[in-house]
């Protein structure tokens, strides 16, 4: 919903604000940076702006909120609204550190804003502190109300984003494209293409905003692939992910993926060890990684896991997914290699429970023939 969408929309509290904001939220792509939304309203409860994080590396939303809201008084016939009468209402507490943006606080600071609710606290890490900086500042800040926080679903936004980052690793994404019923390669092992050329492109999308593309050394050995992120045209685009290899057998000197900038080889079948590595920035077994991942700092974050059913089922079985893309092919091979394989779940009550993820194209959306389904571990 842009800002021209909510014009007409009229808050009529708190919570009706923040499901707006959520909304907005919702908007964007998950990774190394949270979902974010904002609004911004008059003391009529008539909405003025909106935003929301797009993903690293671009605007936040209360930025952009901002922006639409210079933009809306801009173009007034009347003569606009006064910032100090206005309310800033955020999903989350706003940052107050420079990465690959500045500060929050400081665009907050500069609008003229002088009243600003969030919903959810991000008391810890490098994030947190926006609050207590507004208010040294003399603007009126306050959390609302945490049974309306939830009620709106903002404190559903990123619940494993925290736990990432809490952990101290990136974020984990993960990919699987299967038949109907749950195959990704036929009996003789031909798997290309079980999903359709707009699958591929979504899935190129995704590879675009990550910092390191993980698979295990039988992919390696098999599909010799390069692991690079590529536009529609096929090209590759200027900003790559760093292809990791797990597994103890050799990587060929030859392999496609060697030919990048750089590349790493963890030699352990340990998802755990594998995070631990990368987010060590510790070049392993005598191959090479750059000494700053893509989008800048020195450890990613945000990763994505390519690797076959073993891979995966490791990576899932550990707990370490936070979002999986199933694209979902209108095939039925019959037999076939399995997408996952978790011996250790011999009984129902031993399920993996995922939850449909309404973020960026919505849970359940149409590509070409295929059907992705989008999910986030709880």
């Amino acid at each position: 919903m842009s800002t021209l969408e909510i014009a007409d929309t009229t808050i009529a509290g708190p919570e009706d604000a923040l499901a707006l904001a959520v909304a907005q939220a919702l908007r964007g792509v998950r990774g190394a940076n949270p979902l974010v939304g904002a609004i911004i309203t008059a003391p009529d409860g008539r909405v003025l702006a909106s935003g929301y994080h797009r993903g690293r590396g671009t605007a936040h939303a209360e930025v952009e909120a901002l922006a639409g809201f210079n933009g809306f008084n801009e173009s007034s016939s009347t003569s606009g609204f006064d910032p100090a009468d206005s309310t800033l209402w955020i999903t989350l507490e706003p940052c107050d550190h420079t990465g690959t943006t500045g500060p929050c606080t400081e665009a907050i600071l500069a609008s003229g804003i002088r009243t600003v609710r969030y919903a959810v606290a991000d008391p810890t890490g490098p994030d947190g502190g926006g609050a207590a900086r507004l208010r040294s500042a003399g603007l009126d800040v306050g959390q609302v109300d945490a049974e309306q926080a939830r009620r709106a679903g903002a404190a559903d936004l990123n619940p494993r984003w925290m736990l990432a980052r809490d952990s101290g690793r990136p974020f984990v994404t993960a990919h699987l494209a299967q038949s109907l019923d749950g195959r990704v390669a036929a009996v003789d092992g031909t798997s290309q293409w079980i999903t359709g050329p707009e699958s591929r492109r979504h899935a190129q999308s995704v590879r675009s905003r990550v910092d390191a593309i993980i698979v295990g050394t039988g992919t390696v050995l098999t599909d010799d692939p390069r692991l690079t992120a590529r536009d529609a045209a096929g090209r590759d685009l200027p900003r790559q992910p760093v292809p990791v290899v797990q597994g103890r057998r050799a990587v060929p000197a030859g392999a496609a993926l060697r030919g990048g900038d750089s590349w790493l080889h963890v030699e352990d079948h340990d998802p755990q060890v594998v995070l631990d590595r990368l987010t060590a920035g510790d070049n392993a077994a005598g191959t090479t990684v750059s000494s700053a991942w893509p989008h800048g700092g020195t450890r990613p974050g945000h990763v994505l896991i390519e690797g076959g059913p073993t891979v995966l089922s490791a990576w899932m079985g550990a707990g370490l997914v936070d979002e999986l893309f199933l694209y979902q092919a209108p095939l039925i091979l019959g037999s076939g290699l399995a997408g996952l394989d978790l011996p250790q779940h011999t009984t129902l009550s031993h399920a993996l429970h995922l939850t449909l993820d309404a973020a960026e194209n919505g849970a359940i959306s149409r590509l070409g023939d295929d059907v992705l389904l989008h999910y986030a571990a709880p």
